[in-house]
């Protein structure tokens, strides 16, 4: 019997368990930010979904920069602003941003009094590397699982 819904109610899909995969100190910033995974309910393997909320002051993720996977997000609701290594751009319901693997460095913040909602697309892609301009992180996707270290290569 196949146990993969036909549909769902997206706001009802159950949240990441672990807010943030980044290691301390970088995961104690994702507070306010929840992501409820819409991609793995269906079993999609090529591309993940996400369902993102962020909360008054919050902020999607540490600004970043994938060199192996595509990125692309939809905003639902509220006002969020683009930071990209670029400059700042302010997106309202209905716009929509992508990035190309190795292009601009980005992330969302929520500046307003009002929760943003957003979509978060992005294939898996094999070997993807993560580049953090403002942060002495760096990240490599191994064998299923993100590995973090300093841009020097030592662990955290």
């Amino acid at each position: 019997m196949n146990t993969i819904p036909l549909a769902i109610n997206a706001p009802d899909a159950a949240p990441r368990t672990k807010p943030s995969l980044l290691p301390a100190p970088f995961s104690e910033m994702m507070a306010g930010r929840v992501k409820q995974p819409l991609g793995d309910i269906f079993g999609l393997g090529n591309f993940g979904i996400n369902r993102c909320t962020l909360a008054p002051g919050s902020i999607s993720g540490l600004l970043h920069q994938h060199g192996r996977q595509d990125e692309f997000v939809y905003l639902l609701a509220g006002v969020a602003v683009l930071v990209t290594d670029e400059g700042e751009m302010v997106l309202t319901p209905g716009m929509c941003a992508g990035f190309k693997a190795g292009g601009r460095a980005h992330r969302l913040e929520n500046r307003s009094a009002e929760p943003v909602v957003f979509l978060e697309i992005g294939d898996r892609a094999a070997g993807d590397t993560v580049a953090y301009p403002r942060d002495d992180l760096a990240a490599v996707f191994e064998n299923g699982a993100w590995r973090f270290t300093r841009k020097d290569g030592s662990p955290y």
